[in-house]
This record gives C-alpha cells, sequence and structure tokens, in this order.
C-alpha cells in the first residue's frame, strides 16, 4: 500500500466551506484543487452561488476549482458556464451528462469545450457516458471526466474494471483527464491511484484519514483496544 507521497493521483477537495478551502492545503499540502456541486453548497447553508464562489476562488488561490451550472435547460447552461468561466482561468465549470429529461449534453459539451470553456463534466456512471463525454472534449480546453465511482459501488457493481475502461477512453484524450468522484474511503484514494484516475476529489473527512496509509495492522488493534477501554472507563460502566 502506498504512503501520501508515493500517490501519483491528485487529491481535491469536496465540499462547500470558504475555511476548508483556505486550510486544508496548509494541513494537507497533498490537496491540490477543489470541487464543489449545489447539494453540497446547499447543505452548506450558501444563499448567494456567485459571492460564494468568488470568495472560493480567492481562497483556492489559483488551483483547480469546479462549480456546477444549476440550469435544466442546454440555452440557460451555456448563459450559466460562460458566466461561471470567466471568473477565473482556475475555474471549471460542471456540466452534467445530460439534463433532468435525460438529454444528452454532448453538444453543449462539445461547443463550450470548442470556446476555450474548462468543462468537469460529471453525474457520469457508465462507459457509455464517458465515451461521449471524450468525443465531445476531443480537440477542446482542458478537461476534467467525473465519473461517479462510489455510487456505482453503492448499486453493488464493483468500479474498478470499469474505471480502467474509462481511463482508457480518457487517456486517449490528451487535455482530458478522469476523475474518482463519489468517494467513500480512504481505500478509494488507494484504488484510484493504482487504477491511473488522474484525479480523486474527497471530503475533508476521508483526505484526513490519509495519515493511516502504511499504518502497522497490530500497532492499530492495540490503539483500538486502548479506545475500548478508555471509553468504557470514562462512561463508568459497573457489571
Amino acid at each position: 500500500m502506498p504512503g501520501i507521497d508515493s500517490l501519483k493521483v491528485k487529491v481535491f477537495l469536496d465540499g462547500a466551506d470558504i475555511e476548508s478551502i483556505k486550510r486544508i492545503p496548509k494541513k494537507y499540502p497533498f490537496v491540490r484543487g477543489f470541487t464543489t456541486n449545489p447539494t453540497l453548497m446547499r447543505k452548506s447553508g450558501v444563499l448567494d452561488y456567485k459571492d460564494f464562489a468568488l470568495r472560493a476562488i480567492d481562497a483556492a488561490e489559483g488551483a483547480p476549482i469546479s462549480f456546477e451550472v444549476f440550469s435544466d435547460e442546454f440555452e440557460d447552461m451555456e448563459r450559466q458556464s460562460r458566466i461561471i468561466s470567466s471568473w477565473g482561468e482556475n475555474v471549471f465549470v460542471k456540466i452534467p451528462i445530460t439534463n433532468t429529461k435525460g438529454e444528452s449534453s454532448s453538444g453543449l459539451i462539445e461547443r463550450l469545450s470548442g470556446d476555450g470553456v474548462r468543462l468537469n463534466v460529471t453525474a457520469i456512471l457508465t462507459v457509455g457516458q464517458v465515451k461521449t463525454a471524450a468525443a465531445a472534449l476531443a480537440g477542446g480546453a482542458p478537461s476534467i471526466v467525473s465519473v461517479f465511482a462510489g455510487r456505482i459501488a453503492d448499486t453493488g457493481i464493483d468500479p474498478i474494471p470499469m474505471m480502467k475502461e474509462c481511463l482508457d477512453v480518457v487517456s486517449k484524450k490528451p487535455r482530458a483527464e478522469l476523475l474518482w468522484a463519489s468517494t467513500r474511503e480512504l481505500l478509494n484514494i488507494v484504488q484510484a491511484d493504482s487504477t491511473g484516475c488522474h484525479i480523486i476529489t474527497a471530503a475533508e473527512s476521508v483526505i484526513a484519514r490519509l495519515n493511516l496509509l502504511r499504518r502497522d495492522l497490530d500497532e492499530y488493534s492495540l490503539d483500538t483496544v486502548k479506545m475500548f477501554y478508555n471509553d468504557a472507563a470514562a462512561a463508568g460502566y459497573r457489571l
């Protein structure tokens, strides 16, 4: 199992908290970018999309950061994309692979990428969707293809063979990178790294556990026993 220093995959912080964007890279220098989405923003209590985004961009200090459109109509998605893109050279605009009607976003992706808009194509769960995104991104601006490996695993399917196939597709597009999304646990970072994914995005709770990489398991077992003992003693349990 690799240590932190040997990881090749780029680790991005996934969240919607300005203070975390400022603090995490200082605490964990291997964090090299940021992602968010409307769901995370809503959970964090963000009310003003643009105000939050501009403050997040400032906090990112030039590192890649992704913001998602929130319209369901392609014409308005394009309008939002061009506005969001104008906020910084490090900004990637997240475009879902389809709208809520299941209509493909490929035409919009091709048009925006061809015009130099950096895109993060998101909500992808199949190899076919990766092929669609990669074809639309071909020859365009630098881009990210986000495959929700965690959600694939949620259905009982091992995402690793699929991610390897996705990597083969994306690697043929030199300006595109494959991102492992919906990270659930530390093991996913190791899996993404061994698979060859370019990027993995994870919440702070997962990133904080990277110090456990290559931890001696006998030592970890003893620490676990001590935790149970100390908590029982602190609770004052008696029989």
